[in-house]
């Protein structure tokens, strides 16, 4: 930990945020094509809404316009709430001091709400909020056609969906560069719901599955839902309203009724949160275990890559800790479930492509960073922060992970290979949080909420907010269009699905970049 609270030092005597300016940092003038960038990083934080933590951003669609018919919160019966529910439990995480308990929260007016009001629940960014419900079906539910005015009816956690922060570039890191460089502010999550479900879309554009899952152990995990396959059926016993308690639900569960996997289910392959099967391979996760979802064969954009003889990898801070048994919380809460490439068969055990491309980035970063400093990073590269640093409510702060990554950031505009490099900073999912934006229509899977995008490099333009409509998938379009690769069978899908529904397709990055025509 001794990097972060060194670069907290810094960043309160203002003397870092990001690297001396020069003339590799210098605005790139207009310039040939694509061919230019040269090295594409994908840093993936965790779980915040648009509004969450970029609401006030100047010049984007935040929520300082928003009128009252949009954000105001329905109960269950449709009707509007008089007030917000309580934050059932507690607004802190469980541990954190001083606690906000669920008595101090009742009574929340029906709007959104600053987390770190010094006049209010004064919980800064520094302090960990507890969880909030993240899932598939429920994630629809709480959008609501786009009206998104059910989160706190569909919520575990109460009026603390309707949370955000007072940030600006004083309080948080990254702001200040979304400043400098281009923060997209029509950005959507891939698909509905939550880490599991998004991190492999960013791997493939695909929803996994689960064969003959109703002859598995996997068949309680089977969730019951209603006629067009979009919400969940209430259970008799779910309170009718939201005032009075989370809802209940006949069956929930990780897999739909035709057996993809939506919610969080675990590798086949070590490291897992299931442990080996008994008397067999260390290597592997027990599929005996209804969590433990089989291995997956789609197509991935790192198959596309090695395909094509293009170098890629993807970096996970504390991998090889966990791997040598050395997971704990809080630090480094390593995070089984983010690491998509790590369900594929083309990634298992002993296969030289794990070794090739499933890489440690270290405790705090610090083999990611090395990499980064000496120029030896990937034609396409992805990082993971481990758990304590990705920003995810419930067990992680917004500033240490944002703190990370700002000088994750610093490293690369040092970096040898910056002068043709673009970084996307994303995150997987809204954790939960209100977005007043609604998704596009498009398939069956997403898109989801709103997410806060970040566009940083030397080809970026400056001071830009880019109102393009994006999702994840819109990273793997850039990667696919740079590289010259085949599209993805999903991201077709997804055209095809946002054409049908009169959506213009999804961007490819482009936008926010000075670059010419090839």
């Amino acid at each position: 930990m001794t990097r972060i609270f060194k670069f907290a030092a810094m960043l309160v005597a203002g003397t870092i945020l990001t690297a001396p300016a020069g003339a590799a940092d210098a605005p790139a003038k207009k310039r040939p094509g694509l061919e230019q960038i040269q090295t594409v990083v994908v840093i993936y934080a965790e779980n915040r809404s648009f509004d969450n933590l970029y609401g006030s951003f100047p010049g984007a669609n935040g929520i300082q316009g928003v009128t009252r018919g949009k954000y105001l919160q329905r109960d269950r019966d449709g009707k509007p709430l008089k007030e917000l529910p309580p934050i059932w439990e507690s607004l802190t995480a469980k541990g954190v001091k001083p606690e906000v308990t669920e008595a101090q929260t009742q009574h929340l007016a029906n709007k959104p709400f600053a987390i770190d009001d010094k006049k209010g629940f004064n919980t800064p960014l520094d302090l960990a909020t507890r969880d909030l419900w993240h899932l598939f079906y429920q994630n629809q539910m709480q959008i609501n056609g786009g009206k998104n005015d059910m989160f706190a009816a569909y919520a575990n956690s109460g009026g603390l969906v309707m949370g955000h922060y007072n940030t600006n570039a004083r309080n948080l890191p990254l702001w200040k560069i979304g400043q400098k460089y281009v923060l997209a502010d029509n950005f959507y999550m891939a698909a509905f719901g939550g880490s599991f479900l998004n991190h492999i879309w960013l791997a493939c554009a695909c929803t996994p599955k689960y064969p003959n899952a109703d002859q598995s152990p996997a068949k309680g995990q089977i969730a019951e839902v209603t006629p067009d396959g979009k919400a969940l059926v209430m259970a008799a016993n779910s309170p009718r309203s939201a005032l009075d308690g989370a809802p209940k639900f006949a069956r929930e569960g990780t897999l739909t009724p035709d057996f993809y996997a939506v919610n969080t289910m675990q590798p086949p392959y070590q490291p897992s949160a299931n442990k080996p099967p008994e008397g067999g391979d260390t290597a592997l996760a027990d599929p005996k275990i209804a969590t433990t979802l089989p291995p997956q064969t789609d197509q991935t954009i790192g198959d596309l890559l090695s395909a094509k003889g293009v170098n890629w990898a993807w970096y996970s801070g504390a991998w090889q800790a966990v791997l040598d048994g050395k997971n704990a919380s809080p630090v480094p809460n390593f995070q089984f479930h983010h690491q998509p490439f790590n369900y594929f068969a083309n990634y298992a055990p002993g296969k030289p492509a794990r070794a090739e491309h499933l890489k440690d980035g270290g405790m705090d970063g610090v083999e990611f960073i090395k990499a980064i400093d000496a120029g030896s990073l990937p034609a396409v590269t992805f990082y993971k922060p481990q758990g304590n640093l990705n920003e995810h409510a419930g067990y992680a702060a917004v500033l240490s992970g944002d703190q990370h990554i700002a000088d994750v950031i610093a490293h690369l505009q040092k970096s040898p290979q910056w002068a043709h490099m673009l970084v996307v900073v994303t995150y997987d999912e809204n954790g939960g949080f209100w977005d007043h934006a609604a998704p596009p229509k498009a398939d069956r899977w997403g898109p989801g909420s709103r997410v806060p995008a970040l566009i940083v490099s030397p080809f970026a333009k400056r001071g830009f907010v880019d109102h393009t409509q994006y999702d994840t998938t819109s990273i793997l379009r850039f990667i696919t269009k740079r590289f010259d690769l085949p599209a993805l069978p999903g991201i077709t899908v997804r055209d095809a699905a946002l054409k049908a529904n009169g959506q213009k397709p999804l961007g490819d990055l482009t936008n926010a970049l000075t670059l010419g025509k090839s």
